[in-house]
């Protein structure tokens, strides 16, 4: 496939972890390519090839200009820190570049702003591009809806030392699914911290438990334990390549729509 009929690409945060993985992937695809390489003004690496890393040259440098690390993308795929991806974002909708977004951590007002420059380009955002993740989203609803009453409902997830957000955006995300599948909300019956004396476990809650230790990728487990019984759905990454591939998927998708907000349900056609 000749790049004219590629799909152009550019990565945020391009020398960090998730960044070098995304850049490895669309590398190693036919029908993508690696158009713009974004990160932060004081990264050593501004001007490097962005594929460095790799020992190969990819002939699109480091630059921490966004618009000018922009100018020649369709796409932005964006893992990074709410504030960077907003202003990400804004840029996106001057330029009419479509967005994928894997940053967690936003606040309520800052995914509003979101949903509004959604008006007019589009944009997926989900807080786990994992592929398994999302099919584990469809299997938790409906684990949920069978298992609305008499079965106490824990998150438990674990991560990397250097991850500076909890609970996990995914571990959210799926107390979200729960939550919405019996008809509860999330705001009113998430329990994220017990210290002390904390009496009887309340029947309507969900609890959440967060471990941060290590190099570990990402953990989570959902346990619906009952009495006589527990059930446990987990899912474990051992590698950010999962989450590089459903980018991928996401952008794809994206080359599809003109504007509005999607997620990897709708990009997995889970709905």
């Amino acid at each position: 496939m000749t790049s004219s009929n590629t799909l152009p690409i550019a990565v945020a945060g391009a020398t960090g972890r998730m960044g070098n993985m995304l850049i490895e992937a669309i590398l190693a695809t036919d029908d993508c390519r690696l158009s713009g390489a974004l990160d932060i003004a004081s990264s050593p690496a501004l001007g490097q090839d962005a594929s460095a890393f790799l020992g190969k040259a990819s002939g699109v440098s480091v630059q921490s200009d966004v618009k000018a690390g922009l100018k020649d993308s369709g796409f932005l795929i964006d893992f990074t820190r709410p504030e960077g991806t907003l202003a990400h974002l804004k840029v996106c909708r001057e330029l009419g570049v479509k967005a994928v977004i894997g940053t967690t951590g936003f606040t309520e007002e800052q995914k509003a702003e979101i949903a509004e420059i959604a008006k007019d380009i589009a944009i997926v955002m989900a807080p786990n591009m994992s592929v398994g993740v999302n099919v584990t989203l469809k299997l938790l609803q409906m684990a949920a809806q069978a298992l609305s009453t008499g079965y106490d409902i824990e998150i438990i997830e674990a991560h990397h030392r250097h991850k500076v957000d909890a609970p996990s955006g995914t571990a959210l995300k799926m107390g979200e699914v729960i939550a919405d599948a019996i008809g509860r909300d999330l705001k009113e019956c998430a329990v994220y911290e017990r210290y002390g004396h904390t009496g009887e476990r309340d029947p309507s809650t969900i609890g959440f438990s967060t471990i941060r230790g290590g190099d570990i990728v990402g953990d989570h487990t959902v346990l619906f334990a009952g009495i006589g019984e527990r059930i446990e759905v987990t899912h474990k990454s051992s590698s950010r390549s999962t989450y590089a591939q459903g980018s991928l998927r996401a952008v794809r998708y994206l080359a599809g729509q003109q504007r509005g907000l999607f997620d990897m349900f709708d990009v997995l056609n889970l709905r």
